[in-house]
């Protein structure tokens, strides 16, 4: 099925592409969380007429996310967890963790654009990805420090 992308969609494409994809991924994701519309020509068409001021939009978006990439390559979170014996954290400091504490430093940050493999689970110091837009990213710096 043909489609139409109306967002970035990762691993698939940008908003505007055409975009050849199984008629269960269209009906079941891209449609209903409206991602993507069904490619028929008068919706191309449409979005032909649009893609100037798309174009326009991407460019300032863009401008933005550097801005803030720049701010939050300046920060430094620091989260304080309990500790056991063996030195591994009681929990773990996740992605909505380190949004939380964004957010509460004055950045709005969504916890999808956090990139975090896995948790962390020991003290110590890491840094963790933050993506703003697309091929516009960020390192934060993440402290975690025991409490016994």
């Amino acid at each position: 099925m043909k489609v139409i992308l109306r967002k970035d969609v990762e691993k698939l494409g940008q908003a505007g592409q055409v975009k050849d994809v199984k008629l269960g991924f269209a009906r079941n994701m891209l449609i209903p969380r409206g991602l993507a519309l069904e490619a028929t020509p008068a919706v191309v068409a449409w979005f032909e007429k649009g893609e100037k001021r798309r174009a326009v939009l991407r460019e300032k978006a863009v401008t933005k996310a550097q801005e803030a990439a720049a701010k939050l390559a300046e920060v430094k979170l620091s989260f304080s967890r309990p500790v056991g014996e063996n030195g591994k954290l009681f929990g773990s400091v996740g992605k909505t963790d380190i949004a939380k504490s964004l957010k509460a430093s004055g950045h709005a940050v969504d916890k999808d654009s956090v990139i975090l493999p896995a948790a962390i689970r020991e003290a110590g110091d890491s840094e963790v990805e933050v993506r703003l837009a697309t091929g516009v990213s960020a390192k934060v710096k993440v402290s975690v420090v025991a409490r016994a």
